[in-house]
């Protein structure tokens, strides 16, 4: 994936991430709650507030991801935050388990900002799309889905990334309407071996 254009992170930085996620997920299982971590004491570099996904996996399989599409706290909390939501609140799986956890893999996507995308028909949007770059946020009403840049990994089609996207979302697979809207956004992101 293409760097986000909002931070850079280093190998050491990214690790530091990636294992303040691990602990998070530590803490939720011992105690029930997320990491408590004060980022005052943390390298400037991961104190930019930031938007954060977290993904864990199992096998492959997806087994939780949560995180906020706008920056609100800073990158070590959001992490913090996102993985502990990830692990035990995300509603399509159950909380994860201690016996588990060392079969989790993590990944960490930092966002970009969103960029409203001006798209009068669904073909213009499609057509606007960048396959393997492009997160997407979608908004109509009530109904809101995303997927992150990842997701075309698994679902390379334009067309059929939107329709997956409006499934998500609770609308038709084929929806459009005067009040769609959407926004792209790119991600950073980083995993552990």
């Amino acid at each position: 994936m293409p760097p986000s254009p909002c931070i850079e992170l280093g190998e050491s930085e990214q690790a530091r991430l990636l294992e303040i996620a691990r602990r998070s997920i530590s803490s939720g299982l011992a105690s029930g709650k997320t990491l408590q971590l004060d980022v005052t004491q943390l390298d400037a570099s991961l104190q930019p507030a930031a938007a954060v996904f977290v993904t864990l996996t199992r096998g492959g399989e997806l087994r939780g991801c949560i995180g906020s599409l706008q920056a609100q706290e800073p990158l070590a909390q959001a992490v913090t935050q996102a993985a502990f939501n990830a692990a035990f609140r995300d509603p399509r799986f159950p909380p994860l388990r201690a016996d588990e956890l060392d079969a989790v893999r993590i990944e960490i996507s930092v966002l970009s900002e969103l960029e409203p995308i001006e798209a009068d028909t669904r073909q213009a949007l499609l057509d606007s799309l960048r396959p393997g770059v492009d997160g997407l946020l979608l908004e109509d009403g009530s109904y809101r889905s995303t997927f992150l840049p990842q997701v075309w990994e698994k679902i390379a089609s334009p067309a059929a990334f939107l329709e997956q996207l409006c499934l998500k979302a609770g609308l038709g697979a084929g929806h459009w309407s005067p009040t769609i809207r959407f926004h792209r956004y790119r991600t950073l992101s980083f995993s552990e071996s």
